[in-house]
């Protein structure tokens, strides 16, 4: 539908509301694509896929504070309205969503999500509290936008689970869509934090890529010990200079809770600190592939 209409821009719940509920008015299906912002080519692909599918496509740029800690990088985290803005527009989307906190949080608010389980393992043992934040704002905006389809990069896989997760026990009316990961030639996951990384940084925040790689030659060469393939993984992060371990998993991926014994399909997933940047990556891998 964009290509007959001009992108709208609103910044109030009830704004958003009237928009998508005069695009239902018209026939029209709905598609969210949620973000922080500091949109790049990797959102753009969430957005090619809202606008194939859905009639009418919404782009939410919120830095939402509740899911970051105390000493995480909410204030440094990047922002740059006019060009979010270009990028949709470019991206042929019907409207963007530019709530400020205000909006989104009501100052006595005390109502949060928290999902058990999928949330204790990989970022959320190094982050605690983040995903309580992540489930509840994307439960916010699917209430607000109420769209038939929401799309997700797969990169974050950990979040994907947990929203499909909110979306089935909450009853929410909207399909949860994950899209493949975006990634720049040298194999390096796009994310908004790898403007932080300087070129050096860049270079060797390659390895994370070349871990998963590794451990999915692994996997495919026959091993089915989830140790020793964490171990050929950890051995291709380690020599990279400045990196820090946060952790090297192998996963169930609906569950995200570690195996041991590799049998069926698994998430190879990773966070590392490079420099003063925090990269997370993951790939799946069918060990019952037939060759690499």
């Amino acid at each position: 539908m964009a290509d007959s209409r001009t992108m709208q821009v609103v910044r109030t719940v009830d704004a958003i509301r009237e928009l998508v509920s005069a695009a239902r008015a018209d026939g029209c299906s709905i598609g969210l694509v949620p973000t922080m912002g500091a949109l790049h080519h990797a959102h753009v692909s969430l957005m090619d896929a809202a606008r194939r599918d859905c009639d009418f496509t919404v782009v939410s740029v919120f830095v939402n504070p509740t899911q970051f800690g105390p000493n995480e990088d909410y204030e440094r985290y990047p922002r740059d309205e006019a060009a979010d803005l270009s990028t949709c527009r470019s991206a042929g989307v019907d409207a963007v969503f530019l709530p400020a906190v205000g909006e989104m949080y009501a100052p006595e608010a005390v109502t949060a999500v928290r999902v058990a389980g999928l949330t204790s393992g990989l970022c959320g043992a190094f982050r605690p509290g983040h995903f309580d934040g992540v489930a509840t704002v994307v439960a916010k905006l699917l209430n607000i936008v109420q769209p038939d389809r929401a799309y997700f990069g797969e990169k974050d896989a950990q979040q994907l689970a947990v929203i499909r997760r909110v979306v089935i026990d909450l009853d929410m009316p909207t399909e949860v869509v994950g899209c493949p990961t975006v990634r720049e030639e040298s194999g390096l996951a796009v994310s908004s934090r790898n403007a932080y990384l300087s070129s050096a940084e860049r270079v060797r925040a390659q390895s994370l890529y070349a871990a998963l790689q590794a451990g999915r030659a692994r996997i495919l060469s026959g091993e089915r010990d989830a140790e020793s393939v964490i171990g050929t993984m950890r051995s291709v992060i380690d020599p990279a200079g400045s990196a820090k371990v946060d952790y090297v998993s192998i996963v169930e991926p609906a569950t995200m809770q570690p195996v041991a014994r590799i049998e069926d399909p698994v998430l190879l997933a990773l966070a590392v600190r490079i420099g003063g940047t925090r990269l997370i990556d993951n790939l799946t891998v069918d060990p019952s592939a037939d060759s690499l």
